[in-house]
C-alpha cells in the first residue's frame, strides 16, 4: 500500500471516529454536535460578561472584552483538547480489534474535533462581537492565525503525552483537570507579558502557552501593545511533546494489545 493510500484511508478512519464520537458524547437529538461549539462558546462569554462587569471597558487603555477574549479562547483551546485526550484508549478500546484502527487514530480524532469545535467557537464569538461593535477587527489576521495554529499545535503535543500517560498511570486523570485550571492564571489569560517585571517575564515566556497568547493578541491590537513571543521556541516545544507524546502513545499502544 502506497503512502497516500494509507493517509486517505486513516483520513476516512479518523473522520468516522470523529462522528462517531459526535454521535456517543452529544447524541442525536436537539443541538447534538452544535455543543462541541456552544460548549466553549458559553463558558468563554460568562468569563467576558463576568470580567467586563469587574474590571469596566478599559483595561491599561485596552478594551476588556478583546483582551480577556483572545487570551481565554487559546487557554479553553489547549484545555478541551487535552481533558478530552484522557482515556482516550480506555473509553474506545473495542475498536481496536479492528485492525484498521491504530491508537494514534483514536487521538487524533478527537485532537481534530475539539480543534475545529473551538475554533468554530472562536469565530463565533467573534462575530457576534464585532457585530455590535465590542470588538475592533484584527490589525494583522494572518499572526491571528498563526498564533492560533501554534496554540493548537501546543495543545496537541501535550495532548498526546497526557492522553497516553494516563492510559498507563491512572492518577494522572484525577490531577489534570487541577493542573489545566492553573494555567489559567499563569498562561496569560488576565495580563501582557510586557506588564510582568523583566526577570520574571524571562520564566513566565518559558510556558509555550503565554508566547502563544502574545502572537493572537499581537495581531488584534498591533502597535497598541508591545509583545513577547518567540515563534522557533515555542514551536520547538510542540515539536518535542508532539515526539514524546507519539513514543508514549506506542508504549500505550502495545500495553493495550496485551490486554
Amino acid at each position: 500500500m502506497t503512502a497516500i493510500a494509507t493517509i486517505r484511508d486513516h483520513s476516512r478512519i479518523i473522520w468516522a471516529l470523529m462522528l462517531r464520537e459526535l454521535a456517543t458524547r452529544y447524541g442525536r437529538d436537539n443541538l447534538g454536535f452544535l455543543w462541541v461549539i456552544f460548549e466553549p462558546l458559553v463558558f468563554c462569554g460568562g468569563v467576558l460578561i463576568m470580567y467586563r462587569a469587574i474590571r469596566g471597558q478599559y483595561m491599561n487603555a485596552l478594551e476588556v472584552i478583546p483582551f480577556v477574549m483572545c487570551g481565554y479562547m487559546p487557554t479553553i483551546l489547549v484545555r478541551h483538547i487535552v481533558m478530552y485526550s484522557l482515556n482516550a484508549i480506555k473509553i474506545n478500546g473495542g475498536l481496536l480489534y479492528h485492525k484498521s484502527i491504530s491508537v494514534l487514530d483514536l487521538f487524533v480524532a478527537r485532537i481534530i474535533l475539539e480543534f475545529i469545535g473551538v475554533t468554530l467557537s472562536f469565530m463565533l464569538i467573534f462575530s457576534v462581537l464585532f457585530a455590535f461593535g465590542l470588538t475592533p477587527f484584527p490589525v494583522n489576521l494572518g499572526l491571528v492565525y498563526e498564533g492560533w495554529f501554534t496554540t493548537g499545535f501546543v495543545g496537541s503535543g501535550l495532548a498526546l503525552m497526557v492522553g497516553a500517560i494516563s492510559e498507563l498511570v491512572d492518577v494522572v486523570e484525577r490531577i489534570i483537570s487541577v493542573t489545566l485550571y492553573v494555567l489559567v492564571p499563569i498562561s496569560g489569560t488576565f495580563f501582557l507579558a510586557e506588564w510582568l517585571p523583566p526577570n520574571v517575564r524571562h520564566y513566565a515566556l518559558l510556558l509555550p502557552f503565554l508566547n502563544c497568547s502574545e502572537m493572537i493578541r499581537a495581531g488584534f491590537f498591533g502597535n497598541s501593545i508591545n509583545p513577547h513571543y518567540d515563534l522557533g521556541y515555542t514551536l520547538t516545544c510542540a515539536l518535542v511533546m508532539t515526539v514524546v507524546g507519539l513514543l508514549i502513545v506506542r508504549h500505550a499502544r502495545a500495553r493495550a494489545e496485551l490486554i
